[in-house]
């Protein structure tokens, strides 16, 4: 299981996004530059224990209305050997660790990987911010996949409720500025 080390990142995790985000395709803000709150997720661990995952949900509260993203991030203590340039969110040092690169999670084969496996039920979701925690509130809806679904991420998430059909949906909740609590669907996978 992986550690959660409470300490320092500079620059911080929303530092870094709110540099990245704005030059996404996906990017669905109005404003200059995005105010961006970390407003859920979870974790996920990696069998080897090299690379961080995380699911992060933050909202962008500089526009008329906020809009909530979902961002998979790969912490490494290393460069990821084949990526390209757009796979990288940035470096941060971190307190206890060193040097992380941070990669968008879409790029990372770890991360991907471990991603299928959740939703194939082989992986337990993880608390966000607590060592050794399963996330009860990260659900799966359907079954039927097989070894390497296809798997869509919603990058723009609203409140959605899981379809149905021979899809499998990853579920998990958010807190908007305002502090209402809501749930929708992060990433749809059908089988191949």
């Amino acid at each position: 299981m992986a550690a959660i080390h409470h300490t320092t990142m500079t620059p911080t995790k929303l530092e870094l996004l709110t540099g990245w985000l704005p030059k996404q395709s996906w990017y669905a803000g109005d404003a200059g530059s995005p105010e961006l709150v970390r407003a859920g997720g979870f974790r996920l661990d990696d069998p080897e224990g090299a690379v961080g995952i995380e699911f992060m949900v933050v909202v962008d509260s500089a526009g008329r209305q906020p809009v909530a993203y979902l961002v998979p991030l790969a912490y490494r203590g290393a460069a990821l050997e084949g990526a390209d340039d757009e796979a990288l969110i940035g470096t941060s040092e971190h307190g206890v660790l060193g040097t992380r690169w941070i990669y968008d999670g879409v790029h990372d084969p770890v991360v991907k990987a471990q991603l299928q496996a959740l939703l194939r039920g082989e992986a337990v979701p993880q608390h966000q911010s607590t060592s050794d925690t399963p996330d009860p509130t990260v659900t799966v809806h359907g079954t039927g996949l097989g070894d390497a679904p296809d798997v869509r991420l919603n990058r723009v998430l609203r409140p959605t409720e899981p379809a149905q059909g021979p899809s499998v949906d990853l579920v998990a909740g958010w807190v908007w500025p305002d502090g209402t609590a809501v749930r929708g669907v992060l990433a749809t996978a059908a089988p191949r």
